[in-house]
C-alpha cells in the first residue's frame, strides 16, 4: 500500500519499527510539530501515533505514510490521505521536515513528489493541502508548485487554516 517513491534527492519508504525515536523527535520539535494536527502533543501520544501507523494505517491499507530520507538519513514524514476535515471531500498531502534539512529545497521537492503521486498514481484531479495561515514556509512551497488558495477556515483556537489545491489542467475538448 505504501510504495517507495524517489525524487532527485529524496527516498520515501514505509516506516520500520526502528524509526520510532526519530519520528517522535520530529513531532516533539516545536518548530516542526506545531504544524501537525493539534500541534505538539506529549511524547507518549506521538509514540501511540507511531504505533497506529502500523496497527491501523498499514494493517488496514488506509493510505500511504512515508518516512522521508535524504542522503540515507531520516529527515521527515509524509502522507497523502482522504481529508479528515468534514468540509473537504478529497485527498490531502501532509509533510514535515526536520529543522536540520530546512533551506535545502527539500520541502519543494517533497511536496512536488507527493503532488505528482496524487495526480499520476492515484488519478486525482485535485490534490489538497490544509495549512495554518502562519506557516509561511509551507505556503510558499505550495504556491511555488502552482497550488491555489481556496477557503480560509477559522479554527476554534483562533487560528486560520487555509485550503490550497493543485488541479490537473482540464483535457482539451474532443475533436478539437
Amino acid at each position: 500500500m505504501t510504495p517507495e517513491l524517489r525524487s532527485e534527492r529524496l527516498a520515501l519508504s514505509a516506516y520500520v519499527a526502528a524509526d520510532e525515536a526519530l519520528f517522535v523527535a520530529l513531532f516533539q520539535d516545536e518548530a516542526v510539530g506545531r504544524w501537525f494536527g493539534e500541534g505538539v502533543q506529549s511524547a507518549a501520544e506521538d509514540r501511540a501515533l507511531f504505533g497506529r501507523i502500523f496497527s491501523l494505517v498499514y494493517a488496514e491499507e488506509r493510505f500511504p505514510v512515508w518516512a522521508v530520507r535524504y542522503e540515507g538519513r531520516y529527515v521527515g514524514h509524509a502522507e497523502i490521505k482522504p481529508s479528515p476535515e468534514s468540509w473537504l471531500d478529497g485527498h490531502e498531502i501532509v509533510y514535515g521536515l526536520s529543522r536540520e534539512s530546512w533551506g535545502l529545497g527539500l520541502g519543494t521537492e517533497l511536496a512536488r513528489l507527493l503532488t505528482s503521486y496524487g495526480h499520476e498514481s492515484l488519478g486525482l484531479a485535485e490534490v489538497h493541502a490544509t495549512v495554518d495561515s502562519e506557516n509561511t514556509a509551507s505556503l510558499s512551497v505550495l504556491k511555488r508548485l502552482g497550488y491555489t488558495q481556496g477557503r480560509a477556515i477559522p479554527e476554534d483556537n483562533g487560528r486560520t487554516t487555509l485550503l490550497l489545491t493543485s488541479r490537473l489542467p482540464a483535457p482539451p475538448p474532443a475533436g478539437g
